[in-house]
């Protein structure tokens, strides 16, 4: 299993799904409390654990996600995969730090130089981005598909709350190899 990093991670309610697939999680959310609250479901779960099912390594932290940054990113380390759920501010900062690393990586001009330990940092192969406003979503897929070497493989909509003008937005984004193909999702 690879690494997966649950990015606005709330109370843990992808992250602990995912830590029974994959071989690592890191959970990062903008609220200590939240992030106390998930390592206690994480904590809860692991004890009500059927025989046989495992949780990968799973790690909570709170970061202000408002602010990140390319040296944040790169200190956070690789992750295969992102699970993006933000709240309906979006998750612009984060689109801007990785846009960021690529534009420094492809020599754009302008671009801002690579952070230290990026050499070795690789970006997500597969980000997955559900969102309550399809504004940002399609604002920060914007970065993502122009400046951050992405495209957008599917997109879908699921009403969850009937009767409502409420809607969460998905889309999956695929990182290209430097043909403009998608990179090999394992």
């Amino acid at each position: 299993g690879e690494r997966v990093i649950d990015w606005f991670c709330g109370l843990g309610n992808f992250s602990l799904p995912l830590a029974t697939q994959a071989g690592q999680v890191l959970g990062v959310e903008g609220s200590a409390a939240l992030v106390a609250r998930a390592r206690q479901n994480l904590q809860a779960n692991q004890a009500a654990a059927r025989d046989g099912q495992r949780f990968a390594p799973t790690e909570f932290v709170v970061r202000d996600l408002f602010e990140m940054s390319p040296e944040q990113l790169v200190r956070d380390g690789t992750a295969g995969r992102w699970l993006v759920d933000p709240p309906r501010e979006g998750a612009f900062a984060l689109a801007k730090a990785l846009a960021a690393i690529h534009q420094a990586r492809s020599g754009a001009e302008g671009a801002e130089p690579l952070p230290a330990g990026a050499a070795d940092w690789q970006p997500p192969r597969r980000i997955v981005y559900v969102s309550c406003n399809p504004a940002t979503l399609a604002r920060d897929a914007g970065l993502l598909v122009h400046q951050a070497g992405y495209r957008c493989s599917a997109a879908g909509v699921v009403n969850m709350f009937p009767h409502t003008a409420h809607v969460e937005s998905m889309a999956v984004f695929d990182r290209l190899d430097s043909d403009g193909g998608a990179a090999k999702i394992a």
